[in-house]
């Protein structure tokens, strides 16, 4: 295996857990936790399916530039996917920093800004960024 395929299924591990303490935190009610985590798992994931295809990608937060540039160096039904996967990672980007800081010029907590319903969405997408980029792995192996 190669090197960037173990460090894709590395990135997918850590994605998983991610995901699994983002359910954790949405049990709890922490909420604006749970959105955060569920932003890693999609990073985390998206960078693992670069990887796979050989793309070396900038590091931010938000990947969706280099899916969109890249889309045709996936399997035809991964493509399919990918304005999902980088509408995903746009949108869970741009709440990371509510997320964990707040609204800080407005002096409002990270728990006023992040619904439960934010959590929820969030963590669905994630679920669905992992699972997909999870059966993308044995298509490129």
């Amino acid at each position: 295996m190669s090197a960037l395929l173990r460090l894709a299924k590395a990135y997918l591990r850590q994605a998983a857990d991610r995901l699994a303490d983002a359910k954790g935190a949405l049990e709890r009610g922490n909420y604006p936790y749970a959105l955060r985590l569920s932003q890693e798992c999609v990073e985390l994931s998206l960078k693992a399916s670069l990887k796979m295809v050989g793309i070396e990608y900038p590091k931010v937060h938000d990947v969706s530039d280099v899916l969109l540039d890249y889309r045709e160096r996936f399997p035809a039904w991964f493509k399919e996917k990918v304005d999902f996967l980088a509408e995903t990672s746009r949108k869970l980007s741009s709440k990371r920093g509510l997320s964990f800081y707040g609204g800080e010029e407005a002096l409002l907590s990270p728990e006023e800004l992040v619904s439960k319903e934010d959590a929820e969405e969030a963590m669905r997408r994630a679920s669905d960024t992992l699972e997909l980029v999870s059966r993308l792995m044995p298509c490129i192996e």
